[in-house]
């Protein structure tokens, strides 16, 4: 089988594997209550992207980033922080680097909620630097699930909450050494629906998780697992067919400039 993981090749390896498409897995280092490790936001981001590059085919996995922008989260131990403005540099040079050794197809899998803004800004500012470059981001892969799976799936939220029903399931799946479920405890904070309150995390639970984590299960984990990489890998067999094209076809280019022409 065709190694998709950078540190795990050679020089060889990787002038023979034709990778056309780099995936990026974005996470942090911080609190998931007392039944998930402080790496969970990252463990998930980096098995996400090797299951897709063995899929995909062409693609190989960029070593994980270990660190996010956890400000909100500094209350808990043991949170590590980058700050906004430096996480979006270290992203920017990670781009730079893959776009130099001459891979224009990015995709970051992204697997904590506070790197969300920071990879907005970073992409876009290397997309209108690079307009070469397709980039794109799975921000918030842990509302795919919700969205996707059958209806009653999960008890609880629809999955969602910080070390909830959903994050602890897709554990149980992929890592279940890492997982303590006799420690599992969680909370649901009042917060608004339609407003986005900007919170501390402090401020929502004591136990460093919200959702229900004990309604989670392994069989819930791999339905998750498999709707996510699905759609990660539709995405990139799509754009293959596409020939890496998403703008307007030649059609409705000339049909904007025989308009733009007439009131001219």
């Amino acid at each position: 089988m065709m190694k998709t993981l950078i540190e795990e090749m050679t020089g060889k390896d990787y002038r023979e594997g034709d990778f056309e498409v780099a995936l990026v897995p974005v996470g942090s280092t911080e609190n998931h209550g007392d039944h998930l490790p402080f790496g969970q936001d990252t463990h998930v981001a980096y098995r996400l992207s090797k299951l897709i590059a063995e899929r995909a085919g062409r693609t190989l996995v960029i070593p994980p980033l270990f660190y996010g922008m956890s400000e909100h989260y500094q209350h808990l131990p043991f949170s590590i922080s980058l700050r906004p403005e430096n996480l979006i540099r270290v992203l920017d040079d990670v781009f730079a680097s893959i776009y130099r050794w001459g891979i224009k197809r990015i995709v970051v899998i992204n697997g904590h909620d506070g790197n969300i803004a920071p990879l907005e800004v970073s992409a876009r500012e290397f997309k209108v630097v690079h307009p070469d470059v397709l980039i794109a981001v799975l921000d918030k892969w842990w509302e795919l699930p919700g969205r996707l799976l059958p209806q009653g799936t999960f008890e609880v939220w629809d999955g969602l909450g910080h070390a909830g029903e959903g994050e602890t399931s897709i554990s149980l799946y992929l890592f279940p050494e890492m997982v303590d479920m006799s420690q599992a405890r969680g909370v649901i904070p009042g917060l608004p629906l339609h407003v986005d309150v900007k919170w501390l995390f402090c401020e929502l639970t004591p136990t460093g998780a919200t959702g229900d984590p004990t309604r989670a299960t392994k069989e819930k984990g791999r339905m998750m697992t498999e709707v996510v990489v699905d759609v990660v890998v539709r995405f990139i067999e799509d754009m293959r067919k596409a020939g890496w094209k998403y703008g307007l076809s030649q059609e409705a280019r000339e049909s904007i400039r025989a308009y733009e022409s007439i009131r001219a």
